[in-house]
């Protein structure tokens, strides 16, 4: 299991005021903070581990970009900016349909002391089940519960990275871990 954890709010706004007026520090330790959830994110999505750095690394020259005003960048959400980027570029090399790899599922089911009775459910899934499940999930509903879940992201950050309301997030959510258990249930009935 890969835990990942990601930098606070306000350091994230310091380093990101810091990179806009060129410290070269600042935009090492945004990558070094940054490198690995951005291609956890899109590994899950891509299944091939050498075009899931390939694609990573896009992300961080299009974050380069931005920060010297070559194309438009983050204003305060750097996290939410690097993830949407990162949506865009999976979205560039596939298209919209793109269904999660199962063989990747391990990496991203949560081991956290959350009480949130979805996490606690992921949790409990029998692996090979849950492969067979989430396959049969739609792309969205597959997303978000690898932003959810998987980057530990909470609901308004995910719901900035898709282009949805909070309200859409959860109405997504609900509905993805609802079928799920539906899923699980016909496997095991």
């Amino acid at each position: 299991m890969i835990v990942i954890v990601l930098p606070d709010l306000p350091i994230e706004y310091d380093l990101l005021e810091q990179a806009s007026r060129g410290s070269q520090d600042a935009l090492r330790q945004i990558y070094t903070a940054y490198f690995q959830p951005i291609y956890q994110f899109i590994r899950l999505r891509v299944g091939d581990a050498h075009l899931a750095e390939d694609l990573t690394s896009e992300v961080f020259l299009d974050f380069v970009g931005a920060v010297k005003g070559r194309n438009p960048g983050p204003k305060q959400n750097l996290r939410g900016w690097l993830f949407r980027v990162a949506r865009n570029k999976i979205y560039d090399h596939y298209g919209k349909d793109r269904r999660m790899p199962t063989t990747t599922l391990e990496d991203w089911i949560p081991d956290t002391s959350d009480e949130n009775p979805e996490a606690q459910f992921m949790r409990t899934l029998n692996v090979q089940n849950a492969r067979d499940a989430l396959h049969q999930l739609a792309p969205e509903q597959q997303e978000v519960l690898i932003l959810r879940f998987g980057q530990m992201l909470n609901l308004q950050e995910t719901a900035d990275i898709m282009g949805k309301s909070v309200s859409a997030v959860k109405s997504l959510q609900f509905r993805a871990v609802e079928r799920l258990r539906q899923l699980l249930e016909t496997a095991h009935g």
